[in-house]
């Protein structure tokens, strides 16, 4: 073997130390350096690996296949002897392999067969900055059978881009090699282009081919329909146009990702499967789009869409190397310089925003239903998790205590998402194998009919039976082949023949419905394509659908959307089928239209309503949390405080806040919605109206609120009234927010005091608002002996010709404070 001399080659000795000494050791490379197809060979035959195996992980599928090729080159050998690989429902292995290079969901399925993984001493996690779900589970696994089982297995986490904080978080050595990448000219663009992605990359082609002579293109767009768009763009260029995803068949990735056996410049039209691992041998130039397009995960619906996204700047870096590989290039970014600046340094771990039923489902298979058990780069979310257990207990493949069933079992044998592996199990209890081994094949494919041909899934089944009947023209080839590829894997795996007739499109709603029990939908009233789903959410065809009058559908693929969500595939569905998912169920809720309660006994499927009687006896917890809810909704204005209910709450607030270690309980709006089943509710007796509920007197609900001795501390520290000299008993208005009460009093019946009045113990003066005769205040203050000092003399000098029969004295300290008339004194 003549081992290539590749750049990552100068830090070996430094890589072959740290791995001698570590078990976890991390390596940044450039793209280019060898890291993939360089180092799994160079690494075989260290003391410590003691002859065993090594396992490179890969996020893509095109990238195992890419990178197995290479290493086997290398070794003059082909795939399947030394270098092995394997992706789902492929292997190219032998007794001699001992390097395999797999995708990231592999090595979870060999771990839960082999938690020790026998005959393996080193594993490679490669492109590691993409932080997929697979990975970051992978890596969490790793550890924890090197700290439980292993400690002689070796783990290599390898990328371009690393974070920089990972050396720390993970406790690992960090190896770096500079490589010797070829310098690659970044442009910008002035100002961001407007329009369509696919024109702007098809414009920028096209003068990267007119500009610079030699050297083929790597262009970068967010999908498929881009891709196509570019190309219908691009048509009549002077260059061989060519895609490059990942649903597109072999031969062609390895078209796209070879020279051109005749010698003709390329222009390659790629998603993001470029970015990372795959070497195209002749590009000099990148043209980035700038965009990417993910899938997002709405933890609230439970339902997942697809979203386009700036490229992250990491992402971008990744995109640009791909110019230096082999020469010097040039890569043309079609944004500014200015919003480059702005764009988030790397993208977020995947844990953090996917579907977490697959994860959690693993967790489980590991005996790890708490991630908590597990090492985490980034732990999963609680939120995320239980929203992944309860559509895995619905599934039957966890227990109440998030333990896996035996059905989890069944289903993680499965190389698919639960929903789909408890569709095939399901399926092919049923009778239904046939069937369900087509529904789920297309349900992991591309739509192979287009929006355009309705959204009925029964017909998609039809046209993948009439392309395996071999007619042709009814859906596209591609996706069609690729279906009943995957079908053909699943009719293996569940030992069923092909059923080519016509389908029923009750049965395919009945299996849909039992991958997405959640999506099983009722027609609004009125019709018109809307629907009600099971989960609660709402969801409408496209206008003209052909299942927009069907009383019933099982919805398979929805976009989330806001409001509304738009479906995209479903099929009709036997509303009897949903009878056997049915429970009676006691339901209390509020009608807003109505202004009441409305009760009833319901047989409901979720939120789908499928009988309805009237409930006379309605139990109060039920009421209360009704109440609380349409409270809640609609705010407190449902509610009538009185005056003295008003001024307990100002009362109570103002001591929480100026004797904060006191525990003076939350009677400010927010405190009151938060705690409405604790204090209201014993007071709800009997409400069920809008009326009823404006009824209720506040003010014994909210001195419960008090606990003892609370209540005899508020009359203490604020009370309602104070004496004023003239005999008076004043009432005093208290604010919530903790500012000076006022005590509006005449000016004449505190003749003769010196001190401002005060509350809360003597610590805080109140704020008197001196009042004419008339009853209007004449002058504010919290100093009363200034006031009788000074303003007084003007206040009177303004106000006794106005009221001659009260009494204006020259000497307002010595006067007898009085609510009367001179006359009467």
């Amino acid at each position: 073997m003549t081992r290539p001399d590749l750049p990552v080659f100068e830090v070996l000795p430094e890589l072959r130390a740290a791995l001698a000494a570590h078990p976890l050791v991390l390596l940044q490379a450039p793209p280019g350096a060898g890291k993939s197809t360089g180092l799994p060979l160079a690494l075989l035959e260290e003391p410590w690996l003691a002859g065993q195996g090594v396992v490179l992980l890969q996020p893509r599928r095109a990238a195992v296949r890419g990178v197995a090729a290479r290493l086997a080159q290398t070794l003059g050998e082909e795939v399947g002897g030394t270098v092995g690989s394997r992706v789902r429902f492929e292997s190219r292995v032998s007794a001699r392999t001992r390097i395999e290079v797999v995708t990231e969901g592999i090595l979870t399925r060999r771990l839960q067969r082999d938690p020790e993984l026998s005959g393996v001493g080193l594993v490679l996690l490669d492109e590691f900055h993409e932080r997929s779900l697979d990975a970051d589970l992978a890596l969490a696994l790793l550890r924890d059978v090197q700290g439980a089982l292993r400690d002689d297995l070796r783990v290599l986490v390898m990328s371009a881009t690393l974070d920089p904080a990972l050396p720390e978080r993970l406790g690992a050595p960090l190896v770096r090699s500079a490589g010797r990448a070829y310098p690659v000219d970044v442009r910008y663009l002035p100002t961001d282009p407007a329009g369509r992605v696919e024109d702007a990359v098809a414009r920028a082609v096209r003068e990267a081919l007119a500009v610079h002579p030699t050297g083929d293109v790597l262009a970068f767009l967010p999908g498929v329909r881009e891709i196509r768009g570019a190309m219908a763009a691009l048509s009549g260029a002077d260059a061989l146009v060519l895609p490059l995803f990942g649903d597109l068949p072999l031969a062609e990735q390895r078209r796209a990702i070879l020279p051109d056996p005749q010698g003709r410049r390329r222009v390659v039209l790629a998603t993001s499967i470029a970015e990372t691992s795959l070497t195209l041998e002749g590009v000099t130039i990148v043209v980035d789009g700038g965009l990417s397009r993910t899938q997002a995960f709405d933890p609230r619906t439970g339902l997942t869409r697809m979203v386009t996204t700036r490229v992250t700047r990491d992402g971008a870096e990744q995109r640009a190397g791909r110019a230096g590989r082999t020469a010097p290039g040039v890569a043309y970014r079609l944004w500014s310089e200015r919003t480059h600046a702005a764009l988030p340094q790397r993208r977020l771990p995947e844990v953090l925003e996917a579907d977490l039923a697959p994860l959690t489902l693993e967790l489980a298979g590991w005996g790890a239903p708490d991630p908590a058990a597990l090492a985490w780069l980034d732990a999963p979310p609680a939120p995320r998790v239980e929203a992944a257990r309860g559509v895995l207990r619905e599934l039957g493949a966890l227990d109440a205590a998030g333990r896996i069933t035996p059905r989890g079992r069944t289903l993680l044998e499965l190389p698919t998402h639960p929903r789909l592996a408890h569709l095939l199990r399901e399926g092919e209890a049923l009778g239904l194998g046939a069937l369900a081994t087509d529904v789920a094949a297309l349900l992991e494919e591309r739509d192979p009919l287009g929006g355009g041909a309705g959204a009925d899934l029964t017909d998609r089944v039809a046209a993948l039976r009439a392309w395996r009947r071999g007619e042709r023209g009814g859906g596209e080839a591609g996706v069609l082949e690729r279906a009943e590829r995957l079908s053909r894997h699943w009719r293996r795996e569940l030992g069923v023949r092909p059923d080519d007739s016509p389908p029923d499109g009750f049965a395919v709603g009945q299996l849909v419905a039992l991958a997405y029990p959640e999506r099983a939908a009722l027609a609004r009233a009125g019709g018109g394509g809307r629907f009600l789903l099971a989960g609660g959410q709402g969801a409408r065809l496209p206008e003209g659908d052909a299942l927009a009058g069907a009383p019933a559908l099982a919805v398979a693929h929805l976009d989330a959307g806001t409001g509304e969500g738009r479906i995209h595939l479903a099929a009709p569905l036997d509303p009897a089928a949903l009878e056997t998912r049915a429970e009676w169920r006691d339901t209390v809720r509020w009608d807003p239209r109505a202004g009441a309660l409305v009760a009833a006994r319901e047989r409901r499927v979720g939120a789908l309503v499928l009988q309805s009687r009237p409930l006379e006896g309605l139990p109060h917890g039920e009421r209360v949390a009704a109440l609380a809810g349409a409270i809640r909704s609609e705010g407190l204005h449902l509610l009538t405080f009185s005056p003295e209910a008003e001024q307990l709450r100002a009362r109570a607030q103002s001591l929480r806040q100026w004797r904060p270690d006191e525990g003076w309980p939350d009677l400010s709006d927010s405190g009151l919605l938060e705690t409405l089943e604790q204090w209201l509710g014993p007071h709800l007796a009997g409400v069920r109206t809008r009326e009823e509920l404006g009824r209720v007197n506040l003010l014994p609900a909210l001195q419960a609120r008090l606990p003892w001795p609370l209540p005899a501390r508020l009359d203490e520290l604020a009370p309602t009234h104070l004496s004023v000299p003239s005999g008076s008993r004043v009432r005093l208005t208290y604010h919530p927010d903790g500012s000076p009460p006022i005590l509006a009093v005449k000016l004449q019946e505190l003749f003769g005091l010196a001190e401002t009045p005060t509350v809360d113990g003597g610590r805080r003066p109140v704020r008197l608002h001196l009042l004419s005769p008339a009853g209007r205040p004449v002058q504010v203050t919290q100093d009363l002996r200034s006031f009788w000092n000074s303003s007084y003399f003007e206040v009177r000098r303004e106000l006794r010709g106005r009221y001659p029969k009260h009494p204006w004295p020259d000497d307002p300290w010595s006067h007898v404070p009085t609510r009367a008339t001179k006359k009467r004194l």
